[in-house]
């Protein structure tokens, strides 16, 4: 298992459009990848559990990926936090 954190610098958070895209995303891995805050936890690769968590500007996230292709997954959602996060 790969795991990364991110403090989201997104103003709104965690919101509808970039939620779709990361969901999106993490649909393109083989991996199991879910989203880790204040001891919640939810499968990323459903957008109403990822909207669900009420992540927030300042909140730091707990990214984990787990599978065949955990090494890549992990590497190209920490970019992709950072782009759009």
């Amino acid at each position: 298992m790969k795991t990364f954190s991110y403090t989201i610098k997104d103003e709104v958070g965690i919101h509808a459009r970039p939620a779709g895209l990361l969901v999106k995303k993490a649909k393109e891995y083989d991996s199991v990848i879910t989203l880790e805050k204040d001891g919640k936890t939810a499968a990323a690769t459903k957008l109403m559990a990822v909207m669900g968590m009420g992540v927030k500007c300042g909140d730091t996230v707990k990214v984990s990926a787990e599978g065949a292709d955990e090494e890549r997954a992990a590497i190209e959602l920490e970019s992709f936090f950072q782009h759009n996060f």
